[in-house]
């Protein structure tokens, strides 16, 4: 009673030629998909700087002026991927008066590698603007 039983299965140049061709098809489609990476990274930044927005609204419905302290306005900015965190941006109020403020978000992650940092501003007025684009 001698039976062998075969089993079905591939081998392993057929898993290292199937591997190289998914390594090939990421390596041309990568460069495509690095404008949608930073896109959705810089949707963080203007979350954020919204919620800075409304909080300064209500600070000065309050207190009849805007603050530059962060503390104040009880935003606690995430924390950053430099410090264990999953935020891309720091978050800083230039500056602030009675009637007007300028906030920013600063990306500390350079999204695409080309040494460019993205840096997004918003002010009592409007929505957040880009002004430097990644």
């Amino acid at each position: 009673m001698n039976l062998k039983l075969k089993i079905k299965a591939f081998n392993l140049q057929e898993v290292l030629i199937v591997l190289l061709i998914i390594g090939v098809f990421m390596l041309i489609a990568l460069p495509n998909l690095m404008p949608l990476v930073a896109k959705a990274k810089s949707i963080e930044a203007q979350m954020q700087l919204k919620q800075i927005q409304n909080n300064q609204k209500l600070n000065r419905y309050l207190y009849s002026k805007y603050t530059t302290d962060l503390y104040e306005l009880d935003f606690e900015a995430p924390k950053t991927v430099k410090e264990n965190g999953t935020a891309n941006y720091i978050y800083e109020i230039l500056n602030a008066d009675n009637t007007s403020f300028v906030a920013r978000a600063t990306a500390i992650t350079d999204f695409d590698g080309d040494g460019i940092y993205n840096v997004w501003e918003i002010n009592q007025d409007g929505g957040p603007k880009q002004l430097i684009k990644d």
